[in-house]
Order: structure tokens, then sequence, then C-alpha cells
């Protein structure tokens, strides 16, 4: 079940119902911090300890619970489970098992983030935590280049300034949100491009907090998708092909050339879908 990010009020009336009063026990990452907020709400059940690393350890012990007809709950320090969290491991066994396995929704950083950052929601890839090291976090920001999606990455903080270079080297100057401390006392969205950002933060000597990084579309790749749509549009009501090409190359003021290569590219890839 999702645990506040921040704000402790940030926790549903049945996730509190269900600790209090329909679970067993609570597998947790750290149990000082689930305790704090079991405290807040005066909640006493026992804690066992599932993180990272015991996680393999951990999971016949919770499997054997539920067998035994005992509820468990399972929550990660912040958000909910399995998003870059624990849990993965335990759900899987408990369903290959044929133990019901209940999702409870709550609070979570990528979605909040992504709700606050005032770009496109319509599509979004997550990415989990970028590589902390430059070659892998390069290859990876190389792979979504070309990303017709808002995408959505978590960093650390002490790692932000270089990650944000290396964006701005490789993703040029698409739009980008920097959302820290969300929920907290010190929220804040940080907008712009990558490189601007980083001047923000260099400048106020502010890279600290837990940070989540939503990435916008490519221009180009987003200019691409509205020729594209308009084209669609205007066969769909029954203008020529050629005639829409002309119309929307007019339109964006691109040579003709340019999207007809455009529509035709998009033609001939074959998990592209032609509507009759």
């Amino acid at each position: 079940m999702a645990t506040p990010i921040g704000n402790l009020e940030d926790i549903t009336l049945r996730a509190l119902r269900i600790l209090r009063e329909e679970v067993q026990s609570i597998a947790c990452e750290d149990t000082r911090q689930t305790q704090k907020l079991l405290e807040h709400y005066g909640i006493r059940k026992p804690l066992v300890s599932y993180h990272e690393h015991n996680e393999m350890a951990r999971v016949p012990d919770i499997l054997d619970a539920l067998k035994c007809g005992e509820s468990v709950a399972l929550v990660s320090d912040a958000g909910t489970p399995l998003l870059s969290d624990p849990g993965y491991r335990i759900v899987t066994a408990a369903i290959a098992e044929g133990l019901q396995v209940i999702a409870l929704p709550g609070a979570s950083a990528l979605l909040t983030a992504l709700a606050g950052s005032g770009l496109p929601t319509d599509e979004f890839c997550f990415l989990g935590f970028l590589p902390p090291k430059s070659a892998g976090r390069r290859k990876m920001l190389s792979r979504i280049a070309d990303h017709s999606a808002t995408v959505i990455a978590y960093e650390s903080p002490h790692r932000i300034l270089e990650t944000l270079a290396d964006m701005t080297e490789i993703l040029g100057d698409r739009p980008v949100v920097l959302a820290r401390e969300l929920t907290k006392l010190y929220e804040e969205f940080l907008r712009g491009t990558a490189a601007e950002i980083r001047a923000q933060l260099v400048q106020n000597q502010s890279a600290r907090g837990e940070m989540t990084l939503i990435i916008g579309k490519s221009k180009q790749k987003e200019a691409d998708l509205d020729a594209q749509a308009e084209i669609a549009r205007l066969q769909e009501e029954g203008v020529a092909r050629m005639d829409a090409i002309k119309a929307v190359a007019k339109r964006m003021g691109l040579p003709k050339r340019e999207v007809y290569r455009l529509v035709e590219g998009q033609d001939s890839n074959p998990t592209h879908k032609r509507r009759d």
C-alpha cells in the first residue's frame, strides 16, 4: 500500500483502516521510518524489515505467514511500493502461490510531479532512478532522445548537476521540470531547459532534497506528430492525401517535400497502424 511521500496527511482512510484493523504485520523498508507513521496515527503492529538487501531471505517467511491465513501489509518508506522500491519479488511470489494480492492506491512521487509539471500527460514513460555512472546515464538519455512521450525519472541530489549537464548535451533545449521535496515544507518546481534549471540550482545552492525530473517531448518530434495528426484529420474529412500534405506544409511553414518524407516514413514503419 502507498504511504505519504512527505506530508503525513497524504494517506488514504482505507489504508489507515487496513493497517489498524485488518493486517497482522507490516513489511517495510525501514522499521524506524514506518514506526513514525504508525505512531502519528496511533497504530501498533509488528514490523518486519523488508528491503533490497534482504528481499530474497524474507520472501519465504512472508509467504508462510500468508499461507497461514495472516494478512501482511507491504509498504515502502515513502510512496507506492515496487516503483523504484522493493516489493516485486514478494508480489510475484505470492501470485505464483495463488495468494491474493490487493494493491491500495495512494501517494506517488512520479504522478504528483507529472500532475504539477505542466508538461503533457497523455503519454509518459517512467525510468525509475537514472544510472549513477555517467556512461550509463548518457546511454539511457540517448535512448529517450527521440521519445514522443513525456519522460519521468528520479535523481539523487548529489548527482543532479551532472545529470542536468548530460541532459543539456544530449537532449538539447527541450522543456524540463525538476520537482523537489514534493508535499514537504520546501516543495519546489523548477521549470525551463536542463541548462536553465542547472543554473538556478547552482545560483541558489539548492541541490538538496528528493528530486523528480520530468522531461518534455522533443520539439521537433512534437512538431512531427502535430503534422501527422493534422494530415490524418484532413484525410478523414475527405481531403486528398497530397492536398492534405500541401495544406499542412503551408500552414506550418515547412517545405512540402519535408512533410511528405515525414508521412512516408510514418507509413513505412511496420508498427504504424493506418485507419481505413
